[in-house]
C-alpha cells in the first residue's frame, strides 16, 4: 500500500483510500469498521503520546507500575470528528477532526489499513489530506469552480 502525504491539517483532513476495483458492499464495511473503531479509540483519548508509560516501560513489563498521576497530569489528546464515508467508482473518502490526539493515531491507522490490505481488500493507496481533484470537496476551492462549469 502507497501511503502519501498532502497538505495536512488535523482539524480538517480528508482519508482518500484507492481500491484496484470499485469496493463491495463487504469490502466497504471492512474499511469502515477500521475508521470507525480508530475514531472511537481516539475519541477517548487512545492517542496520547504524552502517556505512553507501557511502550516507554520497555520489553519487560512484567510487575511494571503504572502511574495514574502520570495518566492524569497528560495533556488530553481527543479526536472530535468524524465524517460518513463516501463512494465514488473505485475510490472512497472519508473526513475527520482529529482534535489534539497525537500523530501517533496515523501510525496505528497506516499498521491496521496495510494488514487489512494485505487480507480482506486491496488498497493500492491511501493519501492522507489534500484533495483529489477528480472529486472536488464541498466549500472548497475546487469545487466552487467545478460548480460553475
Amino acid at each position: 500500500m502507497d501511503v502519501q502525504f498532502r497538505e495536512y491539517n488535523p482539524f480538517d483532513v480528508w482519508f482518500w483510500l484507492e481500491f484496484d476495483n470499485n469496493p463491495s458492499p463487504a469490502e466497504q464495511q471492512y474499511v469502515e469498521q477500521v475508521f470507525e473503531s480508530w475514531f472511537y479509540l481516539g475519541k477517548l483519548g487512545g492517542f496520547n503520546a504524552e502517556n505512553l508509560q507501557v511502550q516507554d516501560e520497555g520489553l519487560d513489563i512484567s510487575y511494571m507500575d503504572y502511574s495514574d498521576r502520570n495518566a492524569n497530569s497528560a495533556i488530553l489528546a481527543l479526536m472530535h470528528n468524524m465524517g460518513e464515508f463516501e463512494y465514488q467508482g473505485n475510490w472512497a473518502r472519508c473526513w475527520f477532526d482529529l482534535g489534539t490526539s497525537d500523530a501517533i493515531a496515523l501510525d496505528v491507522l497506516i499498521n491496521a489499513l496495510r494488514q487489512l490490505s494485505l487480507d480482506f481488500v486491496s488498497i493500492p493507496r491511501l493519501i492522507i489530506g489534500g484533495e483529489n481533484e477528480d472529486w472536488p470537496i464541498p466549500g472548497s476551492h475546487t469545487a466552487q469552480f467545478a460548480d460553475y462549469n
